[in-house]
């Protein structure tokens, strides 16, 4: 669904600037400055309009949350979220995932969280998905050793798909379901999720820690072909 245009959109951010990163760049290896008291940083990959950023931010306060978001009119209401809620340990950026090692140092971020991304379902668009190798590969160079991915869809094909991608790149999965909220909700939801919930569509979710790994020579020539 395309994000409808938001009136009075650029106002709307400068009343938000206090939470806008305008160059993460800068940034890189010292978020920490941010919140220097934060114990983790977290990163969430496509925050939309941030229910979920900003109930994860109120829920933990010692965690510093950077929220990656590419569409501003989306942006804008998550972070007109957390500035309502005086949320002082949140951050928002407008980025792509593909450029995280330019913004964050190796070893810098705790945990990522995807939710609910784009499942890009055709076969030539699978360079797209958000845990695809490409991507995984990106994130070992910011995560921290340890670092985990948090990873939850409504997409049961897309899902399906991850779970067979994640472990080929130096990722042990755990917490593994298909039917997160079974028996009640778990969590911080995001507004697509509360929305699928309430239709009861089953919601899955798991978690990758990454271990050590080395890149199979052979990955480095078939990307190299492609």
């Amino acid at each position: 669904m395309r994000m409808r245009k938001k009136k009075n959109l650029i106002p709307r951010m400068e009343a938000c600037a206090d939470w806008l990163i305008t160059d993460p760049a800068a940034l890189r290896g010292h978020w920490r400055q941010l919140m220097p008291e934060a114990k983790e940083l977290r990163l969430e990959l496509g925050c939309g309009k941030g229910r979920f950023t900003a109930g994860t931010a109120a829920a933990e306060p010692d965690v510093l949350l950077i929220a990656v978001e590419k569409v501003p009119d989306a942006m804008v209401v998550a972070m007109e979220r957390a500035r309502d809620a005086g949320l002082k340990n949140v951050r928002f950026i407008d980025a792509d995932a593909a450029g995280l090692a330019e913004m964050f140092a190796p070893g810098e971020v705790d945990r990522i969280y995807i939710n609910f991304c784009d499942p890009w379902p055709k076969s030539n668009q699978k360079k797209r998905r958000l845990t695809h190798g490409n991507f995984l590969k990106v994130y070992r160079k910011v995560l921290t050793d340890g670092g985990q991915i948090h990873f939850k869809t409504d997409n049961d094909k897309l899902f399906a798909w991850s779970v067979e991608e994640i472990p080929q790149f130096g990722f042990t999965l755990s917490e593994v379901t298909t039917d997160l909220h079974a028996d009640g909700p778990v969590g911080v939801m995001t507004d697509y999720e509360a929305k699928f919930y309430g239709e009861g569509k089953n919601i899955n979710r798991c978690v990758a820690t990454m271990v050590d790994w080395t890149e199979p020579a052979e990955d480095n020539a078939e990307d190299a072909e492609e």
